[in-house]
């Protein structure tokens, strides 16, 4: 069983998907979310994983 889940980050204003990362699935089982950058936005704001 693999342990790390490929995951795809998703810019929560305009939809965009920026950013691809992995994550462990028993350290956290809940969806990821992160402030990054957003080339589209032209600011830093919250992507959440896209399932």
């Amino acid at each position: 069983m693999k342990k790390r889940d490929d995951v795809i980050l998703k810019c929560t204003v305009c939809g965009e998907e920026n950013y691809e990362t992995e994550r462990n699935k028993k350290l956290h089982p809940d969806r990821i979310e992160l402030k990054k950058y957003c080339k589209k936005c032209r600011k830093v704001t919250l992507h959440k994983e896209k399932k």
